[in-house]
């Protein structure tokens, strides 16, 4: 079944790439809630919930995020990455890494940010250069 996440994968959907290997797929959220939140996913659809993947994809897309996390954090000013699997919204598993100054950050109540496209793609130029350092 063909999710959003697929198509963007696929490049039939544009996305502010931040990085990508054979498995895994990390892009700006498009209704950030913090400069910098980035949706991290497996390229291929397989679950829509994150504890029925199988092991070896789960301890991937976890590393894989781990990196994505280190890359935002050197490149966007906070205090920690927060992480957030909701998975509600999007039928693909998904794990979210917000830039976090304060636990309430990450309260998807609050409301989402509206960035010009220049500022996500400055964004994510800044993130990519901090990927795998």
């Amino acid at each position: 079944m063909a999710t959003i996440f697929t198509r963007i994968v696929k490049g039939e959907i544009p996305s502010y790439k931040i990085a990508e290997d054979e498995n895994y797929y990390a892009f700006l959220d498009i209704n950030p809630l913090k400069k910098g939140h980035t949706l991290v996913i497996p390229k291929k659809f397989e679950e829509d919930y994150i504890f029925n993947l199988d092991d070896e994809t789960l301890s991937g897309l976890t590393l894989f995020a781990k990196k994505v996390a280190k890359a935002i954090k050197a490149a966007i000013p906070c205090q920690r990455v927060g992480v957030a699997v909701l998975g509600m919204e999007v039928p693909h598993v998904h794990i979210h890494l917000v830039p976090l100054d304060q636990e309430n950050d990450l309260n998807f109540r609050n409301e989402k940010l509206q960035l010009s496209a220049e500022e996500m793609a400055d964004i994510a130029k800044r993130i990519n250069a901090q990927f795998g350092k």
